[in-house]
């Protein structure tokens, strides 16, 4: 028999798992839950899991691989946030949880608070100082806008361009908000900044990174760390111009300089044609004025010098009359002074005695002189030598008469009285002999042969003195100051030179 069975309705695990999970996902659908992420955690195959938690409890949540490229943020733990998705079950574990396609942060506060802490980080890194940011060019030649195509912000950035100095704009356009534009803003500023400088796109010269006003959700692209460093490490000048002037992102700090709107970006991109040729024109009249004024007052200095300058064109002419006259006198000078020189030398040279004349006379003289010497000195010789020995001749008288008379004493008185007066004699004839044979010596060749020369005679014993004077194969006698030597005359040598002859 088969067992009784209750009123109480018997269900299998699989059914009353799906029973719970049909009535969980009807009874809530789609719902927008609040709390703290907590536990995250990513898987290798690309799903996220998480729990949200508030005061009073915890709720599971999972993020599928093909939902979190659109969740709008990138979760993390400690942050609030608003998950939206759908309650569902897991049976084999007998749980529920939240299956979230799209998170935004919870509140204003949450969002700010994130920012900040992001911003002080980055302040720290150095990506805001005031040292690293860079000029803006006057008057760039190509203007580079990253912004979207659809918007109205690039009408305005064209708009303003045009009106007040026409530039090439080139328009990189991106997503300013959602899904993906945070990729997009980056590789449009590193896009910009890695054209070369002479390729086929131009490189801009300045770069705008642009969009219109917003919630801070809708600003919060351009909060993100990646669109901040690329702004910092773009080597393009960039303005940024985010929002409204209220309006205030990171990539503000980052960025070169910072518009309140886009508008203005474009205004500081490119100066104002007419406000420049205004400003030149300005600028042209005030230069010609100081120019004016300048050449005025030099004018004015320049009369005042010249009213103290003497009369130039008279000075020179008077110099020029000066230079006349004294080139004139000078061609008459030369002339006068080299007739007054020549005729002062003529007077000198009729005045001058005769050179060749004195000489021949004064040679002549000496020959004389040296003849009646060679005469006379055998015959003075001669006397000297006479009264000398008839000096000694007497001396020895004398001295044999004195000692002849020693005996007597008379005569020995008589001896004393005559011997002084012959003594005295006999000195001073002494001292003449002496000094007539110095000066008979001083004269004598026989001296001169004593330090090396020779006299040469010829074959009768007759001097000759010059070279002329010999005839080749003379017959010669060398007299030197020991004896003579006899020599023959090869052949006579150029009578202009002094020398001996060859022998």
């Amino acid at each position: 028999m088969d067992e009784p069975r209750g009123n109480i309705p018997e269900y299998t695990v699989t059914e009353i798992s799906g029973a719970v999970k049909r009535t969980l996902e009807g009874a809530f659908g789609r719902v927008r839950v609040r709390g703290e992420i907590t536990e995250l955690k990513r898987y290798p195959s690309g799903h996220i899991y998480f729990s949200l938690k508030d005061e009073g409890g915890k709720l599971a949540g999972v993020v599928w691989k093909f939902a979190v490229p659109r969740l709008g943020l990138v979760p993390e733990n400690g942050v609030e946030v608003i998950a939206q998705g759908k309650i569902s079950s897991y049976g084999e574990r007998s749980s529920y949880q939240l299956i979230v396609d799209r998170m935004d942060y919870a509140g204003a506060g949450a969002l700010l608070a994130r920012i900040e802490a992001l911003r002080l980080r980055l302040a720290e890194e150095g990506l805001f100082d005031a040292a690293r940011k860079k000029a803006i060019p006057m008057l760039p030649e190509v203007i580079g806008v990253v912004t979207s195509e659809r918007g109205a912000v690039i009408q305005d950035i064209r708009t303003t361009v045009l009106r007040r100095f026409p530039r090439r704009i080139i328009l990189w356009p991106v997503q300013v908000q959602g899904e993906g534009a945070v990729a997009q803003i980056v590789a449009a500023i590193r896009g910009f900044d890695s054209l070369p400088e002479n390729g086929p796109i131009p490189r801009p010269d300045v770069l705008i990174v642009a969009r219109g006003g917003g919630s801070l959700e809708d600003l919060m692209a351009f909060n993100d760390e990646a669109v901040v460093r690329a702004a910092f490490a773009c080597g393009i000048p960039l303005i940024a111009a985010v929002g409204h002037e209220t309006d205030t992102t990171l990539i503000d700090f980052a960025a070169d300089r910072r518009a309140p709107t886009p508008t203005a970006a474009a205004e500081m991109a490119v100066p104002s044609r007419v406000e420049m040729a205004a400003d030149l024109q300005q600028k042209a009249a005030r230069l010609s004025g100081a120019l004016g004024r300048l050449a005025g007052a030099c004018r004015l200095r320049l009369q005042r010098a010249e009213r103290g300058l003497p009369d130039l064109p008279a000075l020179l002419g008077t110099a020029r009359q000066r230079l006349d006259d004294r080139a004139a006198r000078l061609a008459m000078a030369l002339p006068n002074l080299l007739a007054t020189r020549r005729a002062s030398l003529d007077r000198a040279e009729r005045g001058m005695p005769d050179l060749p004349a004195l000489i021949r006379a004064a040679r002549q003289g000496l020959d004389d002189r040296a003849g009646r010497l060679r005469v006379a000195l055998p015959g003075l010789l001669a006397a000297r030598r006479g009264a000398l020995a008839l000096g000694a001749e007497r001396l020895r008288s004398a001295l044999r008469h004195a000692a002849a008379g020693r005996a007597a004493a008379g005569a020995r008185v008589m001896l004393r009285l005559t011997d002084a007066p012959l003594r005295a004699g006999l000195r001073e004839a002494r001292a003449r002999l002496e000094g007539l044979s110095g000066r008979l010596e001083s004269v004598s060749y026989a001296k001169v042969l004593e330090r090396g020369f020779a006299l040469v005679a010829d074959a009768r014993g007759a001097p000759l003195t010059t070279a002329a004077a010999v005839a080749p194969g003379a017959a010669l006698r060398l007299r030197f100051a020991d004896g003579d030597v006899a020599a023959t005359a090869d052949r006579p040598r150029d009578t202009g030179r002094q020398g001996a002859l060859p022998l």
